[in-house]
């Protein structure tokens, strides 16, 4: 074992020297009305993106108006003033770009990519969008019925995704991520037109927000360009803060979901853990890799290669409050749920006993640089890191700590994070199935 963990090591080094991004390559700079750019010239190819993170997402809802974060990231390609309905991607697309978009529980964020050189166009269209957004009714009758369509068919369509909207909103009984990201169907029913205007002249004020740019541009072009075009936008007061926190969990919390169709036993268990700035974050990382990700985790061991399960993972996601660690498995059809549950927790159980070797840790750790570098080896992939750091972490600059962060962590510290997150009261089971045993 002692010499592949040395070769990852050299691949880890070459990796890092060829492809890492310098804390002294990134420039930033905050127009008058707070609106945030980073910047980070990469001229390797003639393409650049612009990634604009609005910290708006579902936790910032209320019941009655769950899901206009995500309505919202529809809107936003349906009008403004100099644009028409379906303009923004036409006329990007004209000039040799395209786009994307995502909403979760923290934020919305606004993905471009384009020739360096229609670096003014898309300017001109994101501060359109921002500062002259049209809410028409008509538009908005019509995202209405695709948003509801949605989410009826996504529901239908995956087990896991319908298995996790219940987990949520049972693991949270306070706290806004217990509602779905996508809203409650009631509620995408009867939002009101001064309930979306109310929610996008909160939330989609410049200072609430971080563009990232990559790629072949110059910064001080850059400036000039974000001065034109969203310096005139005005500030406004910061959204109100979350300040709902979720009681202690003091005790596991059961569900269970039928569903005719589902041909095998979903489960999910979700443990309670803390916000993305943990001091555990890099810890917990580590953790659930170890446990979900890959053929060489435990949970694949124990309970696919052992045949009681057809696929298994681990997930969280990054957020500004306490979250939540999945783990999951999708049964045989000769495995009871009861049956599964038991093995996933008995392995869970081992890890706390027993802890993790060196060996299954470093493997783990360079799994996790080599995919920060890789990460890294696009402009894309920069833009994301970047922002994600920003937001979540509050300075981009962190992202340059976590090599350092993930090398310096021993086997009791997987342990540790494991026996203070991993326990029987701050977890949620939920099992889907046609029946229930």
């Amino acid at each position: 074992m002692k010499w592949k963990v040395l070769a990852a090591s050299v691949m880890l080094g070459m990796a890092a020297t060829a492809q890492a991004v310098t804390a002294d390559e990134v420039h930033t700079f905050t127009l008058a009305n707070g609106m945030k750019f980073i910047v980070l010239e990469s001229h390797t190819i003639p393409n650049a993106n612009m990634y604009t993170f609005w910290k708006v997402g579902s936790r910032n809802e209320a019941p009655g108006i769950t899901g206009l974060s995500h309505f919202f990231e529809h809107m936003m390609f349906n009008g403004s003033k100099n644009f028409g309905p379906k303009m923004f991607d036409r006329t990007m697309e004209a000039k040799g770009g395209s786009n994307n978009a995502y909403t979760s529980n923290d934020l919305t964020v606004y993905q471009d990519w384009f020739p360096a050189s229609s670096l003014e166009t898309i300017f001109t269209l994101e501060s359109d969008r921002i500062a002259h957004l049209s809410i028409d009714p008509k538009m908005v009758a019509s995202e209405r019925g695709v948003v509801l369509s949605e989410r009826s068919t996504g529901l239908e369509n995956s087990n896991i995704r319908a298995l996790h909207e219940e987990i949520n909103g049972v693991a949270f009984q306070a706290h806004p991520y217990s509602w779905p990201v996508i809203g409650h169907e009631s509620d995408i029913k009867a939002w009101t037109q001064d309930d979306l205007q109310r929610y996008f002249t909160t939330y989609y004020a410049p200072n609430n927000a971080v563009s990232v740019i990559v790629g072949d541009v110059k910064t001080d072009e850059v400036k000039k360009l974000a001065t034109k075009y969203f310096g005139s936008i005005p500030k406004r007061a910061l959204p109100p803060a979350v300040r709902t926190v979720e009681p202690e969990q003091k005790g596991e919390r059961r569900l269970f979901v039928a569903k005719e169709s589902a041909t095998s036993a979903n489960l999910v268990i979700a443990y309670k853990v803390p916000a993305a700035n943990s001091a555990d974050y890099y810890a917990l990382e580590v953790l659930q890799s170890i446990l979900g990700d890959g053929k060489t985790s435990r949970l694949y061991k124990a309970l696919v290669e052992q045949q009681l399960a057809t696929q298994v993972s681990a997930s969280s996601m990054d957020g500004f409050d306490p979250g939540l660690l999945y783990l999951s498995a999708v049964a045989t059809a000769k495995t009871a749920p009861a049956q599964l549950e038991q093995a996933l927790l008995a392995e869970v159980d081992r890890l706390i006993k027993e802890g993790v070797s060196a060996d299954e840790l470093q493997k783990v750790k360079n799994q996790k640089l080599l995919n920060l570098y890789r990460e890294q080896e696009t402009i894309n992939g920069k833009a994301q890191q970047l922002g994600n750091y920003e937001v979540f972490f509050g300075d981009y600059k962190k992202m340059f700590d976590a090599p350092a962060a993930y090398e310096k962590l021993t086997p009791a510290d997987i342990q540790a994070v494991a026996a203070k997150y991993l326990k029987k009261s701050q977890r949620t089971v939920g099992v889907l199935a046609a029946k229930e045993d």
